[in-house]
């Protein structure tokens, strides 16, 4: 199992220099990836967990990370596709992809605010049949010589996009989503899937054996895929015996990197960003950064082996 690592994306310590020093940071101790993550807005009345408070774009952070790394991946868990357009998204990941030489996987969800939809002028009707489509056009615009597209939700006229991904034949789709129909269509149309914050970590397993079984459906290999977990780590004193996964000490939570292994999971990455300790906007930014040191150096892929 991979293991890869969150920047600042949320809250005070978000900061230019302390996304650089985690990145770098992560990049020497051999992890795997950095992960970011889609919020566009928060209500007035702050009513959302404070993770959300505050949060940096996450495809901008990325560009921003590719031109301070060199080898380490560059996702993001997940842009939400009906804020979107494909035609839009193609050529900025394409840009990326390029820019961070051929680093880039692209998680893709169906997002969940009532505020944001509202705010963007999307509609919630159809939106998994909207899916599907955005990522054929998605597709199509990153690996053909000319897409043309005529479908229920998008129309896109014979036209060239250019330049393409480095990675061929695109850079990897992961699909969000804990719905059976969110987990089919990661089986049917992905490669991959990707857990969100509030997932069941002691069932995780059943997530991942939901895609797989949709893959082979699908005629797919089910082998083939890839299953990433969003790992919202937060590290305290001992807890209970019935504690939450990744919560806990640092010897705990080594432990549940090898239960999420046993389950499918094929890559978990360390967020702390949803620590309400540290991706808030009130947390001290120094104190974050310090322990998200303590926390790289304790989870480093060279530490668990």
């Amino acid at each position: 199992m991979e293991v890869g690592f969150a920047p600042p994306v949320s809250g005070s310590w978000a900061t230019p220099e302390n996304m650089i020093h985690i990145a770098r940071r992560a990049e020497l101790l051999g992890y795997h990836s950095l992960w970011t993550f889609q919020r566009l807005l928060v209500p007035a009345d702050l009513g959302w967990s404070e993770t959300y408070h505050s949060v940096q774009d996450p495809v901008t952070t990325l560009a921003f990370l590719a031109a301070h790394t060199t080898r380490i991946r560059l996702g993001v868990a997940v842009l939400n596709m009906p804020f979107l357009s494909p035609v839009l998204l193609a050529k900025q990941t394409a840009t990326l992809d390029i820019l961070s030489g051929g680093r880039l996987d692209v998680g893709l969800g169906l997002g969940w605010a009532d505020e944001e939809y509202q705010a963007t002028g999307a509609s919630r009707h159809r939106r998994g049949q909207r899916a599907a489509e955005f990522i054929a056009v998605l597709r199509s615009l990153w690996q053909d010589d000319v897409t043309e597209h005529r479908g229920e939700f998008y129309r896109v006229p014979p036209t060239r996009m250019e330049p393409k991904p480095v990675q061929r034949p695109h850079p990897p789709i992961l699909l969000g989503g804990q719905a059976p129909q969110a987990l089919s269509r990661a089986g049917r149309l992905a490669d991959g899937w990707v857990s969100g914050s509030q997932a069941d970590l002691k069932r995780i397993g059943e997530a991942v054996a939901a895609v797989k079984a949709a893959a082979e459906s699908a005629g797919r290999d089910p082998g083939s895929l890839r299953f990433v977990c969003r790992g919202a780590v937060r590290v305290r004193r001992g807890g209970p015996a019935d504690r939450e996964p990744l919560t806990g000490t640092l010897e705990q939570i080594r432990s549940d990197f090898g239960r999420l292994a046993e389950a499918g999971i094929t890559e978990v990455f360390v967020d702390l960003n949803f620590d309400p300790e540290i991706g808030s906007p009130r947390a001290d930014a120094q104190a974050s950064l310090r322990r998200a040191d303590e926390v790289l150096d304790a989870l480093a892929p060279t530490s668990l082996t």
